[in-house]
């Protein structure tokens, strides 16, 4: 096998939550090119349609399943539809997140649990019900931000602890299932990529930012799913419980 042959996914079946949108349709495609078929998981499921099918574009079976990641049970439902669909989980990318940007003076009780349950909750839940079936060589990507390494002027306490609980998420499941069930559990901290969420910033919040950016530009989101796809394919075999940062140089300056 070539070094090249290492980064393929053939025939493997991943699921990816938060598909309906932004940097999951960017993973789910990108993961149907490698080879894989892919389950995908939102709650806004009319979109999940639209992934679904540039994904069979590809020549790869999509599943559509609406889920709200926040309430456990209906993470196992997920899991048990890629089951019953498919026979098999290889890979999970955690990509389900929702943002805010409350002062932290005023952010209330419900703004801040609603963040938490959806981001970190949602993840873990997500990995706990695929971590049941998955077999020795399976792989987990949690995709967490990099406000949870550092800050970026906005007041987003909620989403960068969320963020930042993921990173230790990612350590404990890895150090857990990687002896015991052979389950690699890595991270991704993406930078600034545009998606609905910057264009929710307020004008001229990226240009502020840009003496930050190392390489001078937003990421594009084919970079950051191009990283996805070497983390959870065979050519990185050996690495697990690593937080990889793909930000453009944010975090180093």
């Amino acid at each position: 096998m070539s070094v090249l042959d290492t980064f393929r996914l053939d025939d493997r079946v991943t699921i990816v939550t938060g598909a309906s949108s932004g940097l999951g349709v960017a993973f789910a495609t990108a993961l149907a090119e490698a080879g894989s078929d892919v389950v995908l998981a939102a709650r806004r499921v009319d979109k999940l349609d639209d992934t679904a099918a540039l994904v069979r574009a590809t020549g790869r079976r999509a599943l559509p399943v609406a889920t709200d990641v926040a309430d456990p049970d209906q993470c196992v439902a997920l899991v048990e539809s890629a089951m019953s669909e498919f026979g098999r989980v290889d890979v999970l990318v955690n990509n389900a997140g929702i943002s805010s940007a409350y002062p932290a003076s005023r952010e209330t009780p419900d703004q801040f649990r609603s963040i938490i349950d959806v981001n970190l909750h949602g993840s873990y839940w997500t990995a706990q019900a695929c971590g049941k079936v998955m077999q020795p060589g399976s792989s987990i990507v949690n995709i967490s931000s990099i406000l949870g390494l550092t800050t970026a002027g906005l007041p987003q306490a909620a989403y960068s602890a969320s963020k930042a609980g993921l990173v230790g998420l990612t350590r404990d499941l890895a150090q857990q299932w990687g002896t015991r069930k052979g389950i690699r559990v890595n991270a991704i901290a993406p930078g600034f990529f545009a998606t609905e969420m910057t264009d929710q910033y307020r004008d001229g919040y990226l240009d502020g930012l840009a003496l930050r950016m190392v390489l001078g530009r937003v990421g594009d989101a084919g970079e950051l799913a191009a990283t996805l796809v070497w983390l959870v394919s065979d050519a990185a075999g050996y690495v697990t419980g690593q937080t990889i940062a793909v930000d453009g140089g944010v975090t180093i300056t």
